[in-house]
């Protein structure tokens, strides 16, 4: 009698295992693993911030939840930023949402500074600073 071959079968692997795999750097591994968490984070996020301002039918039978929502979407708003998104939006004049101007402003308004009050102020951080006239005379 021929003994039986055993093939060895692959073994089934799991999306981390697949990923491991792929991606034979450890560092681009943590990278992936943070995008992962950050997207669990916001996709989270997002959905309690869903919640908190709809209103489910009531054969669902879940109770209204009286929260505060300014937490979540801090968290929401801080991970956005994470992949590059920012929430400021442009006004009619130029200026952005959040208060924010914009350069050719800027520009206008230092230019006018510079003309109106040529003086500089100076703040000292160390103590103690005498300032007093000088009694030389030059010749």
């Amino acid at each position: 009698m021929d003994p039986e071959v055993k093939k060895d079968e692959p073994k089934k692997k799991g999306p981390l295992g697949k990923i491991k795999e792929k991606v034979e750097d450890s560092e681009e591994q943590l990278a992936i693993l943070s995008t992962f968490v950050r997207l669990g984070i916001l996709v989270w996020s997002g959905g309690i911030l869903t919640l908190a301002y709809i209103k489910l039918p009531p054969a669902l039978g879940i109770p209204e939840q009286k929260l505060d929502p300014t937490f979540i979407a801090s968290v929401f708003t801080g991970v956005l930023a994470t992949f590059g998104v920012q929430t400021a939006k442009k006004g009619a004049g130029g200026t952005t949402a959040s208060g924010g101007i914009s350069k050719a402003d800027m520009e206008r308004l230092i230019e006018k500074a510079s003309q109106t009050a040529p003086a500089q102020t100076i703040r000292i951080e160390q103590a103690p600073v005498v300032l007093r006239p000088d009694d030389t005379k030059k010749s």
